[in-house]
């Protein structure tokens, strides 16, 4: 694989972990802002109770972060760094 298509992945990373970053951000505060109605419309849908909702909501949001950390923002890192290691070998 060559510098360009590692630069190309790279930024595909990057960019895909700060728009999975900002479109959760929107969810939290969506999440946050109409619990008490989103939860009453769950919990009569899904035939559920609050203790249910919750810990599977904290769930999503938490596997959210993962995959943005260790899917998308740690092989971003780690190609930038050997990107970076390889340029200053060069010069």
């Amino acid at each position: 694989m060559n510098n360009d298509a590692l630069r190309l992945a790279r930024n595909i990373l990057f960019r895909s972990f700060v728009v999975g970053l900002a479109l959760t951000a929107v969810m939290m505060v969506l999440t946050i802002s109409f619990w008490v109605p989103w939860t009453a419309l769950a919990t009569r849908l899904f035939h559920t109770d609050t203790a249910t909702l919750t810990p599977m909501v904290l769930k999503f949001f938490v596997d959210i972060r993962f995959f943005l950390v260790f899917v998308l923002l740690t092989p971003a890192l780690a190609i930038h760094w050997t990107l970076k290691k390889e340029w200053d070998g060069k010069n």
